[in-house]
């Protein structure tokens, strides 16, 4: 089968959709598929493109199998309303050419963030003749309007207006969690339309190490710590400002430490809110090489998931299934009625706390702190909730089935609708009325 997979982020990005999307193109391939991915020119999280793609319009490269043809994206470090908006413009037009100049794909997985790509995917459809299959990891406007990052009213318009077309001229829509099916349901997707799939963990790549020997605890001076781990985007929406003031709580407990892991932007942020608060508990470092992630999670005793209370309840964070994976116990300072506190709760791997609430937070982990075999309790129903529930194999077989069923139906219309067109022609021909069928 030839799989074309449409997304803004892939590989060399190393947080949110890029890996996800890398492990599913990669896999998808080992399996004997033909796969190749339109994307642009990496810039994730830092929003500056990486130094070897900076100057071009567009790359094609070759990674383990997977063809990836980038193009160039208008993006700035700190972008206002209009950049975003030429952010989107342009990988919508720059990368419809090297999607159109390829092969022709049987099936087409698209992402989403970025919702405009919804114009290039159906019309790629619609030439191609083959099915849209759209992948919501994150639903907008709904997300950027619940927490104030959209008010222009125009724009929350043309916004709305792009998310029904998607909707409507997407195949079938997959969806990583349960949040998902009941907002679209009650915007009118059929449920016939809607297959859930939620994101995953290679739980081969990803898996439980011991703490000691570890390199990470090594180089950092953790030997002997309590290590509180948060590794991923910093945003807004996570509030870590919070994370900061509970360990700023603990201070008086020297081995407790903080690990902040991200970019150089939100760390120079975090950096003055430990200043500030007096929190010289927070080790704050940068991004690690993708390669060494399994032993940064293994470095830790609690693995952070941080979100604020203006958070839609829907949203999903991806962190989730990798912490669980690597045998952590998990502390989520998310909303309790969230699509996160409920994936929490039901691995029985950790535990939920308010969100934006520094105490309870440091309550939390000072609990965990202190009954060292709870900890070993969560971690193990962690591990084991994500093998049977997230693990990566599972995935790759649905979405692989999916593609199945949806090239096998097109297999099964196709030669009908020919047939129809044929006899249509013949009737034209001998002269016989036609009555269009509506």
């Amino acid at each position: 089968m030839r799989i074309l997979i449409y997304s803004y982020n892939y590989y060399p990005e190393p947080i949110g959709i890029a890996p996800l999307m890398t492990e599913l193109a990669e896999g998808l391939v080992k399996r004997g598929h033909q796969v190749r991915v339109v994307t642009a020119m990496p810039n994730y999280p830092e929003r500056r493109i990486y130094e070897n793609y900076r100057g071009k319009w567009f790359v094609s490269e070759y990674k383990n199998g997977v063809q990836i043809q980038r193009s160039y994206v208008w993006i700035r470090p700190q972008p206002n309303l209009i950049d975003r908006l030429l952010l989107d413009a342009s990988f919508v037009l720059t990368s419809f050419f090297p999607a159109i100049a390829g092969w022709r794909p049987d099936v087409i997985l698209s992402t989403s963030p970025s919702l405009p790509v919804c114009l290039p995917t159906a019309l790629l459809g619609w030439l191609y003749r083959c099915p849209v299959v759209l992948n919501l990891q994150d639903i907008l406007p709904d997300a950027a309007l619940h927490v104030g990052l959209l008010k222009n009213k125009w724009l929350i318009k043309v916004l709305t207006a792009l998310e029904k077309f998607a909707y409507h001229s997407a195949t079938k829509i997959s969806v990583i969690a349960d949040g998902f099916v009941e907002n679209l349901q009650k915007k009118g997707v059929a449920p016939g339309k809607i297959v859930q799939i939620p994101n995953w963990v290679d739980v081969n790549f990803i898996r439980p190490l011991p703490k000691e020997n570890n390199a990470f605890r090594a180089a950092h001076n953790l030997d002997g710590k309590f290590v509180v781990l948060y590794s991923g985007n910093i945003a807004l929406t996570q509030g870590l400002e919070t994370v900061v003031k509970a360990a700023s709580l603990l201070r008086h407990i020297p081995n407790i430490t903080f690990v902040i892991v991200g970019e150089a932007k939100g760390l120079q942020r975090l950096q003055m809110a430990c200043t500030e608060c007096g929190a010289d508990n927070v080790l704050l470092l940068p991004f690690q090489p993708r390669e060494s992630l399994p032993e940064l999670l293994a470095a830790a005793d609690v693995g952070l998931v941080v979100q604020k209370k203006n958070v839609i309840s829907f949203n999903m964070p991806s962190k989730i299934q990798i912490l669980l994976g690597s045998g952590r116990a998990v502390v989520g300072s998310v909303p309790s009625n969230g699509t996160a506190a409920r994936a929490i709760k039901q691995s029985g791997g950790g535990v939920v706390v308010p969100p934006e609430k520094p105490k309870a937070l440091a309550e939390a982990i000072l609990d965990l702190y202190n009954n060292p075999e709870k900890v070993k309790t969560l971690g193990c129903n962690s591990r084991q909730f994500a093998v049977e529930q997230y693990a990566f194999e599972q995935a790759l077989t649905r979405y692989e089935s999916l593609f199945y069923s949806l090239t096998a139906q097109r297999s099964t219309i196709e030669p009908l609708i020919n047939s129809f067109a044929e006899k249509h022609v013949l009737q034209q021909s001998e002269g016989i009325q036609i009555v269009k069928l509506r």
